[in-house]
């Protein structure tokens, strides 16, 4: 009976873990289908490359900061309880790589290739799990202090912060240190219009897988059969069709922020899915869907911040509303499930965004002052970083 249980805890992580692994592809076609049809195939070669060396930097390093488990062991051991820690690895695992991948679409069309990758590996393997252990697994003894000061712990169940507001903030760093993209803003300002998506197919396919492996990235989350929780699919639910009509409402039906509104819903509702009650998710996926569109359009035309894909809006921003968010509907006064505390909700927030803001200067401060973080003027022209996108001298003169 207990090798049954065993079993069927594994079966259920592992189906978890597929459908995040194929949220990844999900970010390669939103990424695709958003920048320009020459960047097309870099970005498809960035997002998988990334996922490879995530796996390898999480594996050796990365798992051990967070838990404190290595993987050194005879596979014999590697197998007791049926291998139940190795596919609770590839589900985090995949949580960790979406780091590089949130990061990807801020910094596209401009973003050198192998300091990236380098990039990729630094946060996988130091700074996300630094964070991730902190919050998941109570290390440093933060959790244990605000539990004594504000009578709960920071609660991030499937990590609006501790994934999206971490993967949000750490772009804006890169954006910034990078700069905008050649031709980007006019003289007067002004942002060219020339630089909208290339395929709204390709963006929709996009946003519709992430929004499917979404799901899993919630539901799944329990990361047992026994704690499994109707309850946060349905708040899932509510949270992406709040987010879904308010970014059709506030962006005058624009396919680009329809298709990014359910996701704004579902980065928000990542930390209360277990503790909020479906209205309550109804209303936080609402005001994340009306934030993206707003703090989309500000950072691109006023605060000239050249985010290709918007995600320090949608996963930055919505990440920490949800983060705070779980904090007022999670309690028993909103029909939540209570065993939250909004000060905790805030501090853990803030604490996630100082550290992502931090980092993402320092890590792509050090790469742009040694390696360089940024193609070539002829790179960027082409559309692509030649070493990994061939241009015949055909194609060049034409």
């Amino acid at each position: 009976m207990e090798n049954l249980q065993a079993g069927s805890d594994v079966f259920f992580v592992l189906l978890g873990a597929i459908l995040v692994l194929f949220m990844h592809s999900g970010f390669a076609f939103l990424e695709v289908g958003t920048v320009r049809e020459k960047n097309q195939v870099n970005a498809l070669v960035k997002i998988f490359s990334d996922f490879a060396v995530s796996t390898i930097a999480y594996f050796f390093i990365g798992y051990q900061v967070a838990y404190g488990v290595g993987f050194f062991e005879s596979a014999g051991d590697l197998s007791i309880g049926n291998g139940y820690e190795l596919v609770k690895f590839f589900f985090l695992l995949t949580f960790a790589a979406a780091i590089p991948a949130i990061i990807s679409g801020g910094i596209a069309e401009r973003a050198s290739f192998y300091p990236q990758l380098l990039a990729s590996v630094i946060i996988v393997a130091l700074v996300y799990p630094f964070f991730e252990g902190v919050v998941w697994n109570g290390n440093y003894g933060f959790q244990d202090w605000l539990e004594s000061t504000f009578g709960a712990p920071f609660h991030d169940f499937a990590g609006s912060i501790v994934v999206h507001a971490m993967g949000g903030w750490l772009a804006l760093g890169a954006v910034i240190l990078l700069g905008a993209r050649q031709g980007r803003y006019g003289r007067n300002g002004g942002a060219d219009a020339n630089f909208a998506p290339s395929s709204i197919p390709f963006l929709a396919l996009g946003a519709w897988i992430l929004t499917v492996g979404w799901f899993g990235f919630n539901v799944m989350s329990a990361q047992s059969v026994e704690g499994v929780s109707g309850l946060v699919a349905m708040n899932s639910l509510m949270a992406m069709a709040g987010g879904a009509i308010a970014a059709l409402i506030a962006g005058r039906a624009d396919p680009g922020f329809l298709h990014n509104g359910p996701l704004a819903g579902l980065v928000a509702v990542c930390a209360g899915s277990d503790v909020m009650h479906p209205i309550g998710s109804l209303a936080v996926g609402a005001v994340a869907g009306l934030l993206f569109v707003i703090t989309f359009t500000l950072a691109q035309n006023r605060w000239k911040i050249d985010d290709v894909l918007g995600v320090w809006p949608l996963h930055g921003l919505c990440g920490a509303w949800g983060g705070i968010a779980c904090g007022i509907f999670g309690a028993e006064s909103m029909m939540g499930m209570g065993g939250v505390s909004f000060m905790s909700q805030l501090v853990g927030t803030l604490a996630g965004i100082v550290v992502a803001l931090i980092a993402g200067f320092v890590v792509y401060g050090v790469l742009k002052s040694t390696l360089g973080i940024r193609l070539t003027e002829e790179q960027e022209y082409l559309g692509a970083d030649l070493s990994i996108h061939k241009i015949s001298s055909t194609s060049r003169n034409n």
